[in-house]
């Protein structure tokens, strides 16, 4: 047996390094999110279509609500889905 006593994994064990979630739009300083704008709006939504939550996209509360009210006015007007099979 060796003196040295360090223990050796086969794969490294996951050290939990999460990026630090951020507002972009505080970051940015976006004022106002265009509705007509379907190619930015859909970084907030899943495969499926559904509005992704906070704790992933790391939006503040005020900006959620309005991506949400965007993405609503967006599919009211067809430029975005209500359902969809595999969107990205």
């Amino acid at each position: 047996m060796s003196d040295n006593s360090d223990v050796r994994y086969l794969t490294p064990p996951n050290i939990e390094l999460q990026k630090e979630k951020y507002c972009r739009f505080k970051k940015n300083k976006i004022k106002y999110i265009d509705y007509k704008d379907e190619k930015f709006l859909l970084a907030f939504v899943n495969e499926q279509g559904k509005l992704l939550p906070r704790r992933i996209t790391g939006t503040s509360l005020k900006y959620q609500r309005k991506v949400g009210q965007a993405i609503k006015r967006a599919r009211h007007l067809a430029l975005m889905p209500y359902v969809a099979d595999m969107l990205k």
